[in-house]
């Protein structure tokens, strides 16, 4: 399964390239750290609007794997570093 994870950042956020690669850094290392996580895929928004999510995170997941992924110190580390960062977010599933 596909666990995407689309975000918008607030306006504390001063260098969104800076910060994206940061996030991007961040999930890497997730993948390596996570057993539920078999993969991460970061894109960056390349249309500068206010309109617009500034990142897609895609993370390939088993479905019945997703409750673990929720409940891990990878997971909690997310919400506390960047959920502050955030001024939107939405998550869509989907299978490939």
């Amino acid at each position: 399964m596909r666990h995407c994870i689309l975000v918008k950042f607030n306006e504390a956020v001063t260098d969104k390239t800076a910060l994206c690669a940061e996030i991007e850094r961040f999930w890497a290392k997730s993948t390596a750290e996570m057993a539920e996580v078999e993969s991460v895929v970061c894109r960056r928004n390349v249309v500068a609007r206010p309109n617009r999510y500034d990142l897609l995170i895609r993370l390939e997941i088993a479905p019945e794997k997703l409750a673990a992924y929720d409940a891990s110190a990878q997971h909690a580390a997310w919400k506390a570093q960047y959920g502050k960062l955030l001024a939107q977010k939405a998550i869509f599933d989907y299978e490939a």
